[in-house]
């Protein structure tokens, strides 16, 4: 259940995390061969600092909005369903968790001229052909020619909206990307309308517009505060338009139904199953009255809302807090839930009447996960945030294969000492981000994820993901 990310100071980010089997921890001392660094089992000696190994990487980018951010979310867009080429443009909303309730805002944002550079995953140099692309904002050390794809750093652009209170979780309706639902730690869930935001940055073009010195002042469409408590739980059905489940702290869910393009009508009645505090909801994909939930109970629950305001199935999910859930959307019979002691489990939904539903466990973080979710365009691949500042992305599809293996040392020459005990379903760790706290795929951008965490956003493409195009269409703002 940790959460409180109450930290305006920012760290300017000294290292970052590297692909499974090539990134690199080195000693000042040149004779000190690099290794790849485990955090939890090794530690730095004097005189040792972690450096990334940009070859992991395909493109690298960090950048901030001024206070740390708690939850965002990443928007669909016009520019094309499945866009391969650098450079790239990415819009996002995200809510801060500043020093005072005052000071607090909605930043939509619009980060173009992402640079980048496919990159083989076995390097022709020692130390790979890439960019150190380590900055506090989105700016690179590198020479764009190195890294291709674009002219320059990416810019950020970025409007801001006043908010009361904290923002606990920020998510932007699928449908109509202009329109979000954002969850206050002052106990109200409002829905806004940012779409003159988002149409003046569209409209702008590469110079950068930060908005930091002004803030603007805008009533949200709806302000409900029929909760009893703050909560973190928030979900856009990816079926209706419109439809909005809510839960809080007080274990209770609220049901918005739209009532009009700028009006929803919202049960006053809760769905109530759990004991504890809600952490998060997610919509099935593919059922449009279905939507599951999970508790600082230990629980995942699944609710028909057809069938009155009892979950249709209650499943004892950890043996700790169930902080975060994600549903499959190109598997729908798979959900897969985090828990506060690190672990994280797959479920076949089609297996809950057998019992044991469970089809994958796995206990690699020790520290709370903060955020899971599956890729849009891998059905088999996962990324999870944790508490101990790693992101990890999974490939569930992999087995381990050792004469594989053995021919990719050969190849690369055992350039890297890596570790023989990881999970072979393990295809990616990154480091460097302090206090990690949610992460995203970008829907039509495969490959891209990103994350923020208390000193920043990262956007990062792995160099040894390949995703397949996506099926699902995509909406315009």
């Amino acid at each position: 259940m940790v959460r409180s990310l109450k930290n305006p100071k920012k760290a300017k980010r000294k290292n970052k995390g590297s692909k499974k089997g090539e990134g690199s921890s080195s000693s000042s001392a040149p004779s000190v061969a690099a290794k790849v660094w485990q955090p939890g089992v090794d530690k730095l000696e004097e005189g040792e600092e972690l450096q990334c190994d940009p070859s992991a990487y395909n493109t690298l980018h960090a950048f901030h909005i001024g206070w740390p951010c708690l939850s965002f979310d990443v928007l669909r867009d016009s520019l094309g369903l499945v866009r391969t080429e650098f450079p790239h443009t990415v819009y996002c909303v995200a809510g801060t968790q500043a020093e005072r309730a005052s000071w607090n805002s909605i930043g939509i944002f619009k980060i173009l001229n992402i640079s980048g550079k496919r990159r083989e995953l076995v390097p022709n140099k020692a130390n790979g052909d890439g960019s150190d692309m380590d900055s506090e904002s989105s700016d690179s050390d590198e020479d764009d020619e190195e890294h291709g794809g674009g002219s320059g750093s990416p810019i950020l652009q970025l409007r801001k909206v006043s908010h009361e209170g904290g923002v606990n979780r920020i998510r932007a309706m699928r449908q109509n990307p202009h329109i979000c639902a954002s969850w206050a730690d002052t106990g109200h869930v409002q829905v806004w309308d940012f779409g003159s935001h988002l149409n003046a940055l569209i409209e702008s073009d590469r110079e950068a517009i930060h908005g930091g010195s002004t803030v603007f002042n805008q009533a949200p469409l709806v302000k409900f505060s029929g909760h009893k408590d703050e909560g973190y739980a928030i979900d856009w059905s990816p079926l209706v338009a419109g439809r909005l489940v809510s839960g809080d702290c007080k274990n209770c869910i609220h049901l918005w139904e739209p009532a009009s393009d700028s009006t929803w009508n919202i049960d006053p009645n809760p769905f109530v199953g759990h004991t504890a505090s809600v952490e998060d909801l997610q919509w099935s994909p593919t059922e449009p009255y279905v939507f599951a939930s999970c508790s600082v109970d230990g629980n995942v629950a699944i609710w028909d809302i057809r069938l009155g305001k009892s979950p249709a199935v209650s499943i004892k999910a950890h043996k700790a807090d169930v902080n975060v859930i994600t549903w499959n959307s190109l598997a729908s019979c798979m959900l897969a839930s985090g828990s506060d002691d690190g672990s994280f489990s797959i479920r076949d939904l089609r297996l809950l009447k057998e019992g044991d539903s469970v089809v994958a466990h796995f206990e690699y973080h020790k520290h709370p996960i903060t955020s899971i979710e599956w890729s849009p365009h891998e059905a088999s691949t996962l990324a999870v945030s944790s508490s101990d500042n790693q992101l990890t992305i999974w490939d569930l599809s992999l087995e381990r294969d050792e004469e594989e293996e053995a021919e990719f040392k050969a190849q690369t020459k055992e350039q890297v000492n890596a570790p023989t005990d990881l999970p072979p379903q393990l295809l990616f760790v990154h480091q460097g981000q302090k206090d990690l706290k949610e992460v995203h795929w970008h829907s039509q951008i495969p490959g891209m994820v990103i994350s923020t965490a208390a000193d920043g956003f990262n956007i990062l493409m792995p160099s040894n993901i390949e995703m397949a195009l996506p099926a699902n269409d995509a909406s315009s703002m």
